[in-house]
């Protein structure tokens, strides 16, 4: 092949090989979107832990923001136990570094002998730093109707 065919190929095969990037990265975060719902299913702290970036903030309804260190202790506190987390109609769009996800979740917990449901959408932001893709961002709110 002369060296502008291959040239001219290697230009065509571009974007495609990006794409492949991008689609290995969407594979990893639904990955981690499992990753994070069974980790608070089984109170997994430590694997939390290792998806949360240092400056994560959460915020939720009905309690005021968590930095990382607050929900990994109050996870490891044992005063919530859930025993339903799913997310579901999640999409998540790349741009560069930075993923957004967004979609809905139900989850089940005791608390002080009580058992509270909710249904949720939510919005968690992530960025990948030295490969690993880190949660920097967590917000919920009330599904409403």
């Amino acid at each position: 092949m002369n060296p502008i065919a291959v040239l001219v190929l290697g230009v065509a095969l571009a974007p495609q090989a990006g794409e492949r990037v991008v689609d290995a990265d969407l594979t990893e975060l639904a990955r981690l979107e499992t990753v994070w719902n069974n980790s608070h299913l089984r109170g997994d702290a430590e694997a939390l832990d290792r998806l949360w970036a240092d400056d994560l903030v959460i915020v939720v309804p009905k309690m005021t923001p968590l930095a990382k260190s607050e929900a990994l202790a109050f996870l490891r506190s044992g005063r919530m136990k859930f025993s339903r987390y799913e997310s579901f109609d999640v999409a998540t769009r790349q741009y560069a570094d930075t993923a957004v996800a967004t979609g809905r979740l139900r989850r089940s917990r005791q608390v002080g002998g009580r058992v509270l449901d909710d249904d949720w959408r939510f919005t968690k932001v992530y960025v990948k730093k030295a490969g690993s893709w880190r949660v920097v961002a967590f917000h919920a709110s009330e599904a409403g109707p």
